[in-house]
């Protein structure tokens, strides 16, 4: 759904008890910390939620800005009954806020906020057992690959990783154990955009839990449980805190089942952020729109820079015409991003020496920040999947594309290139 003005509905927690929020902080849309949205009474537009879902002035104070609830606990008024909230791991004022802001943002019912991208992932692989099957698409972030293929399988999980590009290969990979497909779109490092809506409605027909990990797009660009995905991931880190000064994940969904299990994981395991963290994740959200559209302009600009330049032998970004799933994207997304990556005639060392040799661009392993950063993918984040198919080629470079003046970083990348 799309969020909106809303009227506060009390719904029960996944321990089975109903609480209003926090007094103080005056939470539209949600249930105590469940980051649930409730029914809208009318519709506002993507750049209104993003500043006011969840996020009503403080009533004590009158504050415009939600605030940080800095507290491990909270005073109760008897023995068992409180305000809404009774201890910092399982829920916070603040964390809601949040929460209840990204499910808007997602257009969906409820969202959880963890203490990382790979907390929120680990949360959903905790809904496996011994015996279940993962299928994966073959190019995605290092760690979401590391942890299921070397921390969960040693739990009796297995994994198939696959070119979901490749609908049939999909199909044969799926067995009757398969419980989770997890779909990167577009994908880290080589930029594939995957056909959500066909690959969710195969996991459906298996009875699997599709799941998208949504960073690079951001709910602005795409919203993937419109197209039929069961689960939206994010590392937060990334676009949605959008300043490089925070770490954090979330999931977002509609089946309350489902919310409810991951939000035991979510309290059980403690990867939670803290109401800091919560509280710059909001403040990023709310420039989300304009930023994202100047990440994807800058980024369409420098694509086509490094399409013509005689050194450049491949260039993946979907806002050009010649990326092989342009149409899909432009169907299935708002614009295109602020993620490329490229590959130089001159392999692996190229590469190196031309991410080493930027002077404004950064050099470092995250992306999704105000400012552009580089990296050569196969040496740094994705070294989990070296010596294996999955393994990018040794000449890419990944560009996060900021929101500089573009003709400096065109400028910058000319003379790295040389």
């Amino acid at each position: 759904m799309n969020g909106g003005s809303w009227s506060v509905r009390w719904t029960s927690d996944s321990r089975g008890s109903a609480h209003p929020p926090q007094p103080g902080l005056r939470v539209r849309a949600c249930s105590r910390h469940t980051g649930r949205v409730a029914t809208p009474r009318r519709t506002h537009g993507f750049e209104t939620r993003a500043i006011h879902a969840g996020q009503e002035p403080e009533a004590t104070t009158g504050a415009v800005v939600v605030p940080i609830f800095q507290t491990s606990t909270f005073v109760q008024e008897a023995v068992g009954k409180h305000k809404g909230y009774e201890y910092g791991r399982t829920g916070n004022p603040t964390r809601t806020a949040l929460e209840v802001c990204l499910a808007s943002l997602e257009g969906a019912r409820w969202a959880l906020a963890f203490a990382s991208g790979m907390a929120a992932t680990d949360a959903i692989a905790h809904l496996l057992e011994k015996g279940d099957h993962v299928v994966m698409t073959d190019d995605v972030y290092g760690g979401t690959y590391r942890l299921f293929a070397r921390v969960f399988d040693r739990a009796g999980v297995a994994l198939t990783a696959v070119d979901m590009r490749k609908l049939d290969a999909v199909r044969r990979a799926l067995r009757t154990s398969t419980r989770l497909v997890w779909i990167e779109t577009p994908s880290n490092p080589l930029l594939k955009v995957l056909d959500i809506a066909a690959l969710a409605a195969l996991a459906r027909k298996a009875s699997a839990l599709s799941v998208v990990d949504n960073t690079f797009a951001s709910p602005y660009l795409q919203q993937p449980l419109k197209l039929g995905a069961d689960l939206v991931l994010h590392s937060t880190t990334k676009y949605l805190g959008g300043h490089s000064d925070v770490v954090g994940g979330a999931i977002a969904g509609n089946d309350e089942e489902m919310r409810d299990r991951l939000a035991f994981v979510q309290n059980a395991a403690g990867g939670v952020p803290g109401p800091f963290d919560a509280w710059l994740v909001l403040r990023g959200a709310k420039t989300l729109a304009v930023r994202m559209e100047r990440h994807s302009a800058n980024a369409q600009a420098v694509a086509e820079w490094l399409a013509a330049h005689p050194k450049v032998s491949r260039v993946n970004y979907p806002g050009l015409a010649a990326h092989p799933e342009h149409a899909l994207a432009r169907r299935q997304m708002r614009a295109f991003g602020g993620m490329l990556s490229f590959e130089l005639k001159g392999g692996e060392a190229a590469a190196k020496r031309v991410a080493a040799a930027t002077e404004l661009i950064a050099l470092g392993e995250s992306l999704g920040g105000v400012e552009s950063l580089v990296e050569v993918p196969l040496a740094m984040t994705h070294g989990s999947v070296r010596g294996t198919p999955l393994a990018p080629p040794p000449g890419l470079v990944r560009l996060s594309v900021g929101i500089e003046t573009v003709d400096d970083l065109i400028a910058d990348l000319a003379q790295a290139i040389g």
